[in-house]
């Protein structure tokens, strides 16, 4: 789904999210997951940046994914790392829907390969090892096959400076009417025969149209990230298409246990990062603790 869209629903979503029976599951504890949550959802706003750091530890979050390009000194953003002690394992590239790499217009493409790069560049600086990106987008204006074509070929454009700073670009599956089935997205990752690119799977925006854990099987070692979310195929389809995101984790239609089964049967350990809608504290805290429970770790 579109992120900027997605996030508009808040709140909806936190109350969905800090009402309700917490999910019970009996399930394995083979992988050792690391969560996290985008820094756009702290809805703390008199808060600093070092301060809602801070909140995030004290909630039990094991890091935090921010946005690049931003307005963020660098300086303040590594300090707040520092003295919180809460990595930044990701950034999420915040002008792939306006500047794609699939746009007809060379000046639009170029715009978002410089997009990219900064976004490449503050992952480093920051510590993170990935840039999730959406690849492309396809519309009336852009065939399927352009959106493939064009956006490999700028992507190839800033390989080596992913290569050179050890960062890894991690394609995400969302609404984009693009790259729709998992094994369209190995072979999209593997014609690039390269190490720096991967699958940044989202666990909640497939389930409209087919079954996590097919997805995570199809994908395998090409997943090196996780996000997280519900979904609701019943009120998805009496509501509206985004109205299914608009329930907790555990109560919609991921099938929580064969997605668990699934990442253990690829290997899978690493960052599980929550995407809803902001909230405050109580909203962030009943957050962390319904992670735990769909996605039970043994770290």
């Amino acid at each position: 789904m579109r992120r900027r869209d997605f996030l508009k629903t808040g709140a909806l979503t936190t109350a969905a999210l800090t009402l309700g029976q917490m999910p019970v599951y009996s399930q394995s504890k083979k992988h050792s997951i690391q969560k996290a949550v985008k820094f756009t959802m702290i809805d703390e706003p008199d808060l600093s940046i070092g301060e809602k750091f801070q909140l995030l530890k004290d909630l039990g979050f094991d890091g935090v994914e921010l946005e690049s390009p931003n307005e963020f000194e660098t300086a303040e953003v590594i300090a707040a790392r520092d003295s919180v002690e809460l990595p930044i394992h990701g950034i999420v590239d915040s002008v792939h829907w306006t500047q794609p790499l699939s746009d007809p217009d060379s000046e639009v493409r170029a715009a978002g390969v410089k997009g990219l790069q900064t976004a490449i560049q503050d992952a480093h600086d920051y510590g993170a090892s990935t840039v999730l990106l959406v690849p492309g987008v396809v519309n009336k204006q852009v065939s399927y096959s352009d959106a493939y074509s064009r956006s490999q070929t700028e992507i190839r454009k800033v390989l080596p400076m992913a290569s050179d700073l050890g960062i890894t670009i991690a394609f995400e599956n969302v609404w984009n009417k693009f790259l729709l089935s998992p094994l369209e997205c190995a072979r999209y990752v593997d014609e690039f025969e390269h190490d720096h690119v991967g699958w940044y799977f989202d666990v909640g925006n497939v389930v409209t149209y087919g079954y996590p854990e097919h997805w995570i099987h199809a994908l395998g070692h090409r997943i090196v990230k996780l996000d997280i979310k519900e979904y609701s195929r019943s009120k998805g389809e009496s509501e509206g298409p985004f109205a299914g995101f608009e329930v907790p984790l555990g109560q919609g239609d991921c099938d929580w246990p064969a997605v668990n089964e699934a990442l253990d049967s690829i290997g899978f350990e690493g960052w599980a990062t929550a995407e809803v809608a902001s909230g405050d504290r109580i909203f962030l805290k009943g957050l962390a603790d319904r992670m735990d429970q769909v996605l039970p770790s043994d770290s």
